[in-house]
């Protein structure tokens, strides 16, 4: 009798064992899957992917305006310490125009990196009907005066009285390019003050002509034009009047003691802009330019000899 309840005794102990050991079996395998659930490892790698999103530290940096027209022809990317004023002048345009092609609405606030366009938007070629002739598109042009009457009159007669191309003749393009290479280099300049030169031209050191003279002699304009500049925005030029005569041309007068005429005004040669004086300067002079296309030339080749 004792043995058989020692091994009934024996017998529930081993099924109660057998049974644990199952259990441990099934939460082993439980646990382990658990732990690799694909669902909880999709969630965590979604959160941190939404969290990378939503990080304005991965958001893209913010292009200067116009940076798509970088390094195209007509286009012109500012530097560091650059002036709108400055960026007209080496580009012989009115800085009011370049701000409004490039869509600049303060031209007091520009950027590092910016691109302005520096030349007028392109037209379409016009196409000029036989007999016909088109006039050159232009932006804020001032055409040269003739230096007569008579001359005047014959320039005016002359495209009317070109010969009708024949009605089978294609119609020709004509574009403002061709007509000012043929017209608006011929301009009638005068000295814009009559002292004596103090420092010719140097295409590094000094842009233009230093001409002296006193403290509130007539500085004159050197031809016909528009007033596209007045001010003392430029560093270095004191009071500043720079003119545009034609797409080709602009002149800078500096160092003035007085200036005497407006933005978008038209001056004729000969007139009195200013008065000469010694701003930002070392003493009483006219620091006078003549720019071509933007580029300094030397204003000794296009004045009169003396």
């Amino acid at each position: 009798m004792k043995g058989l309840r020692m091994f009934g005794l024996n017998g529930r102990l081993g099924s109660i064992l057998a049974m644990v050991a199952v259990g441990l079996v099934l939460g082993g395998c439980s646990s382990r899957s658990l732990n690799h659930a694909p669902v909880e490892d999709r969630g965590t790698a979604g959160a941190k992917s939404a969290s990378a999103v939503m990080d304005p530290n991965t958001q893209p940096v913010k292009q200067p305006q116009g940076f798509e027209n970088a390094g195209k022809p007509g286009y012109y990317t500012i530097k560091p310490g650059e002036t709108l004023i400055r960026i007209g002048l080496d580009h012989g345009q009115s800085y009011k125009d370049i701000a409004r092609w490039s869509g600049v609405e303060n031209a007091n606030h520009i950027e590092v990196g910016q691109v302005l366009r520096v030349i007028p938007p392109v037209a379409a070629a016009a196409v000029v009907a036989p007999g016909a002739v088109s006039k050159p598109v232009t932006s804020s042009v001032v055409t040269p005066v003739t230096s007569s009457p008579a001359q005047a009159a014959s320039a005016a007669v002359k495209p009317a009285s070109a010969a009708p191309l024949p009605a089978s003749s294609t119609p020709v393009a004509v574009t403002s390019a061709a007509v000012a290479s043929t017209s608006e280099d011929e301009i009638a300049w005068i000295w814009p003050t009559n002292g004596a030169v103090l420092a010719g031209f140097d295409e590094v050191k000094n842009k233009g002509l230093d001409i002296g003279g006193v403290a509130g002699e007539p500085v004159l304009a050197a031809a016909d034009g528009r007033v596209v500049y007045v001010g003392a925005g430029l560093r270095g030029y004191g009071n500043l009047i720079i003119l545009k005569h034609n797409n080709i041309y602009l002149t800078a007068y500096a160092h003035n003691q007085t200036l005497l005429i407006k933005e978008d005004q038209s001056v004729r040669k000969g007139q009195k802009i200013a008065e000469m004086g010694s701003s930002d300067a070392d003493r009483v002079k006219l620091h006078f330019e003549v720019r071509r296309q933007g580029k300094p030339v030397d204003p000794a080749k296009y004045l009169p000899a003396r």
